[in-house]
């Protein structure tokens, strides 16, 4: 089998030509899937229309980003696995850059999406996490260069990367309840407890514009981070720890009341509360060989701080 890139979208109509043109120009041979999430913007039109070439999975309603993702993978067959956001646009060594880097022994690898606004500066390469499971974007505001010394992050990003497809369905793939972000991070958690390695492959870029779909800083987007929070706060049982506990509540505490009086919204308080809620039953799940970032609570904040500015 050849590699397929897999491409989740909904109402991307105004971004997704762009990332599909940049497909074409790749110097390696792929197929691309985009599974459209019920799009009601005229995507599929688009897409049969001017991207011929382009498998079109259509769903009747939006069902998220991982599960999505999934569905794709069970519906085309292709080896290895590149998942890419709707609103990138690819260097056209990006595919072969990951295809590269996929050696014998390494079940993921993370590409590198640049700031569209700086393309110079690193949005997010990769995902890595500390000691509660808060997830960071891996040398977010680094200069472009220092992702070919940087040390391996703990998994991709999903919207820039390469799984193994064994690897991948050894763990299920995504967690189907998880709606939308911090997916990546729960799978990149699961595949590392099982020995996973992930490697980065820093020529593999593409520029990223960053929150298209809900935007950087609305109640939509608290609710579902602070869902996926507090669903994986509970699914891996961070809170019986009492010295992390601790330090969940003073970094949640204070980053809900930031939305709270910046943003003037209880979205997030909401969603991490749902989250909780909705994660309770079976037991927890362990981390495993994954590693965590020893920091502060003092570094969380900050790392939170400048992802947001």
């Amino acid at each position: 089998m050849r590699p397929a890139v897999y491409i989740p979208n909904f109402n991307g109509s105004q971004v997704i030509g762009r990332a599909l043109r940049s497909l074409r120009e790749q110097s390696r041979p792929l197929d691309v899937v985009v599974v459209d999430n019920g799009s009601g913007d005229g995507t599929p039109a688009l897409l049969h229309d001017e991207f011929p070439e382009v498998t079109v999975l259509s769903l009747e309603r939006n069902i998220g980003f991982g599960p999505a993702l999934n569905h794709a993978v069970r519906e085309h067959r292709a080896d290895p696995l590149i998942f890419l956001n709707s609103d990138v646009e690819c260097e056209p060594r990006f595919v072969e850059a990951l295809l590269d880097a996929a050696a014998e022994g390494v079940q993921s690898v993370a590409g590198v999406l640049l700031q569209e606004r700086a393309p110079e500066l690193i949005d997010s390469a990769g995902v890595v996490a500390d000691r509660t499971l808060m997830g960071f974007d891996y040398l977010h505001g680094e200069p472009r260069a220092a992702a070919s010394t940087a040390p391996n992050p703990l998994g991709p990003t999903g919207g820039a990367a390469l799984y193994d497809r064994r690897a991948f369905e050894a763990v299920d793939g995504f967690d189907e309840r998880i709606f939308l972000y911090y997916e990546d991070l729960d799978l990149a958690l699961r595949m590392a407890a099982g020995g996973a390695r992930c490697r980065l492959a820093p020529d593999a870029a593409a520029l990223h514009a960053y929150s298209t779909g809900l935007g950087a800083a609305s109640a939509r987007k608290f609710a579902h981070t602070g869902w996926s929070r507090g669903y994986m706060l509970r699914r891996y049982g961070v809170m019986s720890d009492p010295r992390q506990a601790a330090r969940v509540l003073a970094t949640e505490g204070a980053i809900c009341a930031g939305q709270l009086l910046m943003d003037r919204t209880p979205a997030g308080l909401r969603g991490r509360l749902r989250g909780w809620r909705d994660g309770g039953g079976g037991p927890a799940l362990n981390t495993g060989e994954a590693e965590l970032l020893e920091i502060s609570t003092r570094e969380a904040l900050a790392l939170r701080r400048r992802r947001r500015g």
